[in-house]
């Protein structure tokens, strides 16, 4: 599908913007940066109109970082759009970061100022203990790529630990897929309606507090979150006549830990959380992901290493919840032969327990040249029984590539 002359014009226009609001002081530091064509092919046709097979999409994101004083200060902008031929909502622009950095006392103590993000949690299948920002949902359908959070973060470092203190204002909400694009609900979701528990709705300001330490073999996080969940709830709704689907944002308290124990070849891994909703119509729960990695070094006498995952995941909110992951395995392998190229494949299949349905996914990137990489990625929907989350994506197995260049 060719892309529109309108929809072209509203990136450049926001990717021209965000170029513009680099700082004059930016030219004392260092710019990098990639920028990618991403093609991708759904061997499937769409489960509703206007969904295409496949597109191509173009992306951007420089990157600029500037330290002074002996590096006890730095400046960090990211900015990042993309051009989108299959889904107008994709085509979008985010500042995924715009921090000042300050460091004092001999590094005890560390002053976050602007738009960051924070990245927690140990396993493979899922970040579950990830609660400060926003997923873009529309660039990575499993949640790994995240929007950009204006934040004042305070770090105290201490021995073999550090204090965390994050306040958060301005909310960000989640994007969708729009009506032509793939990995949607049956329902559009109509971000123009979000609705939101707080008053204040996104001027609402959130907190958090994280310690984390490292002791022996073991490091582990412990944190606890009261603000606007990142995850909405989707109350049905109307646009112009036709039924949507609007985003409801909740108050909410979270406890998180996440904890990874390091023994020569094993890596034991524990992701759990337990939140509490302000809003009495829905339910408390807790929820965990664990499990192992083991790593077979220099396989076949070569340089070769080939890692062996197993983690569980739960709810306990169970078939009651919203979550994909409420009683699953994850099995899977990552291999990795330490070559020149930087060359590393992750497979893994899902076994959803409960439906008793699969699912499987393939990642794979390698570089070429010095400034060239490429990245694979295929997705197979297993689950055909209508009661599984994952039913709603039956049809949006693909196949993706993309090539970056780096500067």
């Amino acid at each position: 599908m060719a892309l529109t002359c309108t929809h072209g014009a509203k990136a450049l226009v926001i990717l021209g913007a965000l170029s513009t609001t680099v700082p004059a002081a930016a030219v004392a530091g260092e710019w990098s940066g990639n920028v990618a064509v991403e093609g991708t092919w759904f061997p499937n046709n769409g489960s509703f109109p206007g969904q295409t097979n496949g597109g191509v999409s173009i992306s951007a994101q420089p990157e600029f970082r500037h330290r002074w004083d002996d590096g006890n200060r730095s400046f960090t902008f990211i900015p990042f759009g993309r051009l989108d031929s299959q889904d107008e909502r994709r085509t979008h622009a985010d500042i995924r970061e715009l921090l000042f950095l300050a460091v004092e006392g001999d590094g005890d103590w560390e002053l976050r100022a602007g738009i960051g993000r924070v990245f927690w949690g140990v396993t493979e299948s899922q970040h579950l203990v990830n609660v400060i920002n926003q997923i873009d949902y529309v660039e990575d359908f499993f949640g790994e790529v995240l929007l950009g959070q204006p934040m004042l973060r305070l770090t105290r470092v201490v021995d073999t630990g550090a204090l965390d203190v994050f306040i958060l204002p301005g909310f960000r909400e989640r994007t969708y897929p729009g009506e032509a694009g793939r990995f949607r609900t049956p329902l559009v979701v109509d971000t123009d309606q979000a609705l939101y528990e707080a008053g204040s709705g996104q001027r609402h300001v959130d907190w958090s507090v994280r310690w984390s330490q490292y002791a022996g073999n073991v490091d582990y996080g412990i944190y606890w979150f009261d603000g606007t969940s990142r995850d909405p709830r989707l109350l049905p709704g109307i646009d112009s006549g036709q039924a949507v689907l609007l985003p409801y944002y909740p108050l909410i308290r979270q406890a998180g830990l996440d904890a990874q124990y390091t023994g020569e070849a094993w890596l034991w891994k524990l992701e759990t959380i337990y939140r509490d909703y302000k809003d009495s119509r829905w339910r408390d729960y807790g929820a965990a992901v664990g499990g192992f990695e083991y790593t077979l070094v220099g396989i076949n006498e070569s340089s070769s290493d080939l890692g062996l995952l197993l983690e569980y995941l739960w709810d306990s909110r169970g078939l009651d919840g919203d979550s994909v992951f409420q009683n699953d395995l994850f099995a899977g392998m990552r291999y990795t032969p330490n070559d020149a190229a930087s060359t590393e494949v992750l497979g893994g299949m899902f076994w959803d327990l409960d439906h008793h349905t699969p699912s499987l996914r393939l990642e794979a990137s390698r570089r070429f040249g010095d400034n060239t990489k490429v990245y694979l990625e295929a997705q197979w929907f297993g689950a055909t029984v209508e009661d599984d989350p994952l039913s709603f994506f039956r049809n949006d197995d693909y196949v993706q590539l993309e090539i970056a260049r780096y500067f």
